[in-house]
């Protein structure tokens, strides 16, 4: 079972120096965190239990955002490393926002300024930053399994922010926390996932997460942009995705649905040359005005961005209203709040 504490976020009391003082917390505030989670390295590892006390958590995380003076003392004396092996603009911004106003040191390790430039193998740059003692890794690389080869030989909590083809979990969390607020509880809700599976660590994520919190996924994209046994017609064959539909056609995936998620085209990953053309994905499987209809009215429509406007989503419903594409840049930060501290706490625990 599941243990949870009480996170301890501050009220707005301030000292004269304008900073949050370590004060009682609101009973608003009280949000659970998860006390048994010590690395974060997908979805797949965690209980439906978890996922929803992480989701509780950063409605608190969320109201301290809503603050004029964003800054609480939960993880003040903690340092935290954000190690970038690929670029980033949304995931390490958030992280380091996430870390800061919970009080905490971040540090952001440049890889072309660090000894990985020099040749130093992931193994003996994960030592050296454990002898610092850091209180949390969060670790971005392009091959996946990197995080998980990091967690073995550090004792620090490690925090996937995307590895490879295979997962990108905080990602998959702010989207399931931007559904629950938008459509209420995913049971029995319909949930279309749009475009380029094969290449995208967050597909993989997004559909474990939805599954898990017992949602009726359907699939829709090429089939030469398809995992290897992704039928139509049939589940993945994938542990934890019984439950999931392959559609044969994206009218079926998009009929009825009570959001829609589109996945962005991994340009940088096509080398295969799994698409002929651009033009005809956007013709064939991009969500415009006319398709996004087939949803339900005001089915919130989703991307985890960057957008290549005309190609998997146009122009018009990449801004219109049914976007929530900025709220989930929003509650980004919110969610990587709530991680970051579980993690943390659980981390201290261990000690």
């Amino acid at each position: 079972m599941t243990t949870t504490r009480k996170t301890p976020l501050a009220t707005d009391e301030t000292g004269a120096n304008g900073q949050v003082e370590g004060a009682q917390p609101s009973n608003s505030q009280l949000e659970t965190a998860p006390e048994t989670i010590h690395h974060l390295l997908d979805v797949d590892a965690l209980s439906r239990a978890q996922i929803e006390t992480l989701l509780d958590s950063s409605e608190g995380m969320l109201e301290v955002l809503g603050r004029d003076l964003k800054k609480t003392p939960a993880l003040r004396g903690k340092t935290i490393i954000t190690l970038f092996f690929e670029n980033s603009t949304r995931t390490r911004i958030s992280f380091e926002e996430a870390g800061k106003i919970l009080g905490a040191d971040v540090i952001n390790v440049s890889v072309s300024a660090s000894s990985v430039s020099k040749g130093e193998s992931l193994y003996n740059t994960s030592l050296t930053l454990q002898a610092m003692q850091v209180d949390a890794l969060v670790v971005r690389h392009p091959h996946s399994g990197a995080p998980h080869f990091v967690a073995r030989h550090v004792k620090a909590p490690v925090v996937n922010a995307g590895d490879g083809l295979h997962a990108h979990p905080t990602q998959a969390l702010l989207d399931l926390f931007t559904l629950k607020q938008r459509i209420g509880a995913l049971d029995g809700k319909k949930i279309a996932v749009i475009g380029d599976v094969l290449y995208s660590r967050v597909a993989r994520s997004d559909i474990l997460g939805l599954a898990k919190l017992g949602a009726d996924v359907h699939v829709s994209g090429p089939p030469t942009l398809m995992p290897s046994g992704w039928q139509p017609g049939a589940a993945p064959v994938e542990p934890g995705m019984e439950s999931v539909t392959i559609a044969k056609r994206i009218e079926e995936a998009l009929d009825g649905a009570d959001a829609v998620m589109t996945l962005r085209i991994q340009r940088e990953r096509q080398d295969a040359g799994h698409l002929p053309d651009l033009r005809e994905y956007s013709n064939l499987y991009g969500i415009n005005k006319a398709r996004l209809a087939l949803a339900k009215p005001g089915a919130p429509l989703m991307h985890p961005g960057p957008m290549n406007e005309g190609v998997e989503i146009s122009s018009e419903v990449a801004h219109g209203d049914q976007s929530v594409v900025e709220e989930q840049v929003r509650n980004g930060v919110a969610v990587r709040m709530a991680v970051l501290y579980a993690v943390c706490a659980a981390g201290k625990e261990q000690e």
